[in-house]
């Protein structure tokens, strides 16, 4: 086993303002949280010698789904790079990220700069939200998979989660008091943290009886689309001595998909990409899921959660309805604190990125009052359906 990714850190982080259509360019979003991060890793725009994004600029989902493109930051900023890249294909949203780091580690870049951006909640306007692929104005253009899904009005991956939500539900017996607390507990951390979105209490209660948006998901359990980005900067691991803040180490990554590449053909459709994905990070590792102290789980559907948190190891196949049940578990004080920040549920639909930028505050023990005390290790995982990608970060020694 090679260990390349220990060659890198996480050396800074940056975000922009977080918010319900901030009527801000994807660009300008882009360039503040870029300069935080730049700023936070003690560097200048010009030590940043690679850039990576995703899902890249002009994306089937639009500009206010794709953020600006590398080549616009890369101008904006007047980088000078030796590494670049953006697509969509890969590790889920984590796979630029994972890029970086293999950059770094192959010596064709000391430090790069990594974003996020999204104006998806400026996008939308006072309409409803698009599904995967329906953005960018004109007509859509369907294919693929879509074109059995579409005409039958299953727009969005809500409805093609929904089922496999249900599924989980037949095959084990989960319910959506289970399912619920998943929200329930998001709600309750963003209370404290100053950039959710929604931040007023709410119980199982207020969570049954809210709309139901596609069986088995109610309106909770779906994301909030915001506008903001985030940024990081992936530098070689010698530059954590310079730092004035404690280095995020990149424990090992995992990026594995031995399944079908496709939402519906999965061969079990309880678990999707996430499976692979969860159990090729443990192969690159000695550490366990016993020894993680945070768990920063993509929620884009707050079954996504639950499909983690299984992948992971944190609890067997068709266990985390039981695991979840109550929140006591995965509760700021519990056996593992789950999306600390309030996740895209109630945080904000930062498209992955958000949980990122989480898992560095809760390991350099900056997080404030939503800290879990002693936080040593996180688990990062982004995507659902057909991409995954997952990563184990420590806080450096």
């Amino acid at each position: 086993m090679t260990d390349f990714e220990r060659r890198s850190i996480i050396s800074g982080i940056g975000q922009s303002d977080v918010g319900r259509r901030l009527n801000r360019t994807g660009l300008d979003l882009t360039i503040d949280a870029a300069l935080a991060a730049i700023a936070d890793a003690g560097l200048t725009v010009a030590d940043i010698d690679g850039i990576a994004s995703y899902p890249g600029g002009g994306s089937a989902g639009g500009a206010d789904f794709s953020g600006p493109g590398t080549p616009e930051v890369q101008d904006a900023l007047r980088l000078e790079v030796s590494w670049h890249r953006g697509a969509m294909e890969g590790a889920a949203q984590l796979s630029a990220v994972v890029d970086a780091v293999c950059a770094v580690g192959a010596g064709l870049a000391n430090h790069v700069l990594v974003y996020r951006t999204v104006t998806e909640a400026t996008g939308q306007g006072s309409g409803g939200r698009q599904g995967i692929g329906l953005g960018g104005g004109g007509k859509p253009s369907v294919g693929g998979s879509m074109q059995w899904s579409i005409p039958f009005r299953a727009y969005s991956a809500a409805n093609w989660l929904a089922l496999n939500a249900q599924r989980h539900f037949h095959e084990f017996g989960t319910t959506r008091e289970q399912l619920g607390m998943i929200p329930v507990n998001a709600r309750k951390n963003a209370a404290l943290n100053p950039k959710a979105v929604y931040r007023d209490p709410m119980t199982l209660d207020d969570y049954l009886s809210a709309r139901m948006i596609t069986t088995p998901f109610g309106l909770f359990d779906c994301d909030a689309p915001v506008d903001g980005s985030t940024a990081l900067i992936v530098s070689r691991a010698e530059h954590a001595r310079a730092l004035d803040h404690a280095a995020v180490s990149v424990e090992a990554v995992g990026t594995a998909l031995r399944g079908r590449p496709s939402w519906d053909q999965w061969d079990d459709l309880t678990t999707m990409a996430a499976r692979d994905a969860g159990a090729h990070v443990w192969t690159r590792t000695d550490l366990t899921p016993a020894d993680v102290d945070v768990a920063e789980l993509y929620d884009g559907f707050s079954f996504l959660a639950m499909v983690w948190l299984e992948a992971l190891g944190f609890c067997g196949r068709g266990e985390g309805g039981p695991f979840v049940e109550g929140g006591k578990r995965i509760a700021l004080d519990g056996e593992l604190p789950l999306n600390t920040n309030g996740g895209q549920l109630s945080g904000g639909r930062l498209h992955g990125f958000g949980f990122i930028h989480e898992a560095c505050l809760q390991l350099r023990h900056e997080a404030g009052d939503r800290q879990v005390a002693g936080a040593e290790v996180a688990a990062v995982a982004n995507g659902g359906g057909p991409i995954a990608g997952a990563m184990l970060l420590t806080r450096a020694r």
